[in-house]
């Protein structure tokens, strides 16, 4: 009589089916909720901040023409070129008019929606429903503003996107406490926190390659038109001058850093050191150029990829196997 092997030993003797278990372990990790409530923390700090810091220019911003600095319909005609389904502020503000509403004060409203939303993120107040509010407000004002959107906005809106996608809330969140709710799925909070990670990887390698190809960097010349050029002259040109030899050697430190990351943040003895240069290097970039609302969402995403420790629940899972067993 024929025996067949059990399942465990198909895998094991089966290299395809060996390969499928180590995609499924990597794409599904044991995690705890820790990492997520760093993020949702971290982008309610970010949007609060965001919203604080728009608050005087607002509806300089966001008007219609004659009204604000460019008008409105110069960055929603850029983004109804791109697809016509990305929301903008335009849709709230022909609602509002449906309902004789005027656009300042649906504008007003929406500055408020989003303050809020970042205050409820920041507690772990309805979870999702405020990240979800925050992305599209958000979404909305990034995709207006059109020509004065950059990186920051672009980084803020995937940030939050992961947000209110992943397994909200955390058992460090004010809805944890009054509902009591269950911890979730340790396999589906490490798919979220693994399909950040990937995502960083890809963001740091293609910038770094991008950087790679051209002359700028390898000699620092784009550090130096980086930092010379209004608005970011922070820093004094002459002090530029005099340590204008330092600019080639951190123009390729730069290269070589983000180039690497996807290879060295991934391993155990060198994941600390490439996550303190990475965090080092978006500070310097807000301190030096004022862009923090850049730098913040970039350190927000590395230490809530990279900067948590899963080991908590990696002890918990094999507990919980022994106890099965």
């Amino acid at each position: 009589m024929v025996k067949f092997p059990d399942s465990e030993a198909s895998v094991r003797l089966n290299p395809l089916g060996r390969w499928c278990q180590r995609a499924v372990n990597f794409l599904f990790p044991t995690e705890t909720d820790t990492w997520l409530a760093v993020l949702r923390i971290g982008l309610g700090l970010q949007l609060i901040v965001y919203a604080l810091f728009l608050r005087s220019d607002w509806h300089y911003l966001f008007a219609s023409s004659g009204k604000g600095l460019v008008g409105r319909e110069v960055g929603e005609a850029i983004a109804s070129f791109e697809s016509p389904l990305i929301p903008r502020l335009g849709w709230l503000v022909a609602i509002g008019r449906n309902f004789n509403v005027s656009e300042e004060t649906v504008l007003s409203v929406t500055w408020v929606c989003l303050l809020s939303a970042g205050c409820f993120v920041l507690l772990g107040l309805l979870s999702r429903p405020a990240a979800i509010l925050a992305w599209f407000v958000h979404l909305c004002a990034a995709e207006s503003g059109g020509l004065l959107a950059y990186g920051a906005d672009s980084f803020m809106t995937t940030a939050l996107f992961y947000l209110m996608l992943s397994p909200l809330p955390d058992r460090y969140s004010f809805d944890h406490w009054v509902a009591k709710t269950k911890p979730k799925n340790p396999q589906l909070l490490g798919f979220w926190r693994r399909v950040l990670q990937v995502h960083l990887c890809f963001v740091y390698f293609i910038g770094g390659l991008a950087k790679c190809l051209g002359n700028g960097w390898w000699d620092g010349s784009n550090l130096w038109r980086s930092l010379i050029r209004p608005p970011f002259t922070i820093v004094p040109p002459d002090i530029l001058v005099r340590f204008k030899y330092a600019l080639p050697v951190l123009g390729i430190a730069i290269c070589l850093l983000e180039v690497s990351y996807p290879i060295f943040i991934w391993m155990k003895k060198t994941r600390l050191i490439w996550l303190m240069c990475i965090l080092a290097m978006h500070a310097a970039i807000g301190l030096l150029m004022g862009l923090y609302l850049f730098a913040l969402v970039m350190i927000i995403m590395n230490v809530a990829a990279f900067g948590v420790s899963s080991k908590h629940a990696t002890t918990q899972a094999s507990c919980k196997n022994l106890d099965q067993r």
